[in-house]
């Protein structure tokens, strides 16, 4: 996880499956795995974001320069800056997937292919509109 708060697994949750420790493992550095490298190991091995995310959770592995620009970076937890102009088709693009001021961050990740734009702009333009981005794919928020 990202945070310094370690969610309480139990039961199946708290249970590891070796070969994604191992993968988890492989493809992180000092202890961080970058949140592209997860969703790449989630794709390639046909497993959940959510369960790449628990285990480095589980081995005590941190998440690492989030897509959206929210966690992980050096010199602050977050590089997303509100943007100074809104594209009018992304605002309503945004604000039609927002439920109670919040938009997924898988959601915001269809946006941006929809809209064949980076991720980074989705979540620069919900700053500037005061949405919070939530649901982390991998559950680091």
């Amino acid at each position: 996880m990202s945070s310094d708060k370690k969610k309480n697994y139990t039961g199946d949750e708290a249970k590891i499956d070796n070969r994604i420790k191992t993968l988890v493992l492989e493809n992180s550095e000092n202890r961080k795995l970058n949140c592209a490298i997860a969703h790449k190991i989630a794709n390639d091995y046909n497993i959940s974001a959510g369960d790449i995310g628990r285990h480095a959770d589980l081995l005590d592995i941190r998440l690492a320069k989030c897509q959206m620009g929210l966690f992980g970076y050096p010199q602050g937890s977050k590089i997303v800056k509100p943007s100074e102009s809104i594209n009018p088709e992304l605002e309503k693009a945004i604000k039609g997937k927002v439920l109670n001021n919040k938009l997924s961050c898988r959601e915001a990740w269809d946006i941006a292919s929809d809209m064949k734009i980076s991720k980074i702009e989705v979540s620069n333009t919900c700053e500037a509109l005061k949405i919070k981005i939530n649901k982390c794919q991998l559950g680091a928020f």
